[in-house]
């Protein structure tokens, strides 16, 4: 049975940091693409970041871009999302999915999640 469990939310004030941690289980996590998506009250679920299994290539939303870094330890079957210069706009639940095979920024193409973890953002 694959699980993944994320930790590392909070409240952190503007301009503050948090790293998330997703560990997985129950899949050879060494195999799978990873990726952090966020949904904030009365939005769409959306793709922060991602990084490929084979090559270790990441990939950013826009919106996170230059203040965001998702790494993973294969070793310890956890993918990290590290946010700095947080903004209140990064308020969400934040999810960990994984799928195998070919990257996707996409939330549909992602059969594994997490239960998320909540990161607020105060002004």
């Amino acid at each position: 049975q694959v699980q993944l469990v994320e930790s590392g939310g909070g409240l952190v004030q503007a301009g503050g940091s948090l790293r998330l941690s997703c560990a997985a289980s129950g899949l050879t996590f060494n195999s799978y693409n990873m990726a952090w998506f966020r949904q904030a009250p009365g939005k769409e679920r959306e793709f922060v970041a991602g990084i490929n299994y084979w090559d270790g290539s990441t990939s950013y939303g826009d919106s996170v871009k230059g203040r965001f870094t998702i790494s993973r330890d294969n070793a310890k079957r956890t993918v990290y999302l590290q946010m700095n210069s947080l903004k209140p706009e990064d308020t969400a639940l934040y999810y960990c999915a994984a799928k195998l095979r070919f990257y996707s920024g996409l939330p549909g193409e992602y059969p594994y999640w997490g239960q998320g973890t909540q990161v607020t953002v105060s002004s």
